[in-house]
């Protein structure tokens, strides 16, 4: 969920709920969520190495829309869910992750998953689902922000 102040109860609770649902163990890095999962084992927040160890472990990424951990998903070539926060949930200021999801899910590198209700089906498409490498297009401002923030030579 990311290091910013601001809680994602909602996908917290339904990952929760599906560990039932799911022979696979689930693990989840809360955040500032206060939502308490009873199900699956979780921490609020993890180190660099912890962080890369779990995505490294994992055999599919389930996030918020943060570009840094769609990134990190990408270059470790993981399947990702994004579920983008809402500012309808108080989940953030705006609505800017729907924006950041549709691009990344427009290009084939991310499943976007706008209903919580709908992460079981999510789940099992990625299994299958055709993932795109991420390609930076020159000339424009995602590329500029990107190499801004040292994620790409």
């Amino acid at each position: 969920m990311g290091t910013q102040k601001f809680q994602m109860n909602r996908l917290v609770k339904a990952v929760d709920e599906l560990a039932l649902q799911i022979s696979e163990e689930i693990f989840v890095q809360k955040g500032w969520s206060d939502y308490v999962p009873k199900n699956c084992q979780y921490t609020d927040f993890m180190d660099v190495t912890q962080y890369n160890m779990k995505i490294a472990e994992c055999s599919v990424l389930i996030t918020h829309a943060g570009v840094g951990t769609i990134i990190s998903g990408i270059n470790s070539k993981k399947p990702i869910i994004v579920v983008p926060r809402k500012n309808k949930y108080l989940e953030h200021v705006d609505d800017h992750q729907c924006q950041i999801a549709e691009a990344f899910s427009s290009k084939g590198c991310v499943l976007k998953c706008e209903e919580v209700t709908e992460l079981k089906d999510y789940i099992d498409k990625a299994r299958t689902f055709d993932f795109k490498p991420y390609e930076l297009k020159g000339g424009n401002i995602e590329e500029t922000i990107m190499r801004f923030i040292n994620i790409f030579d």
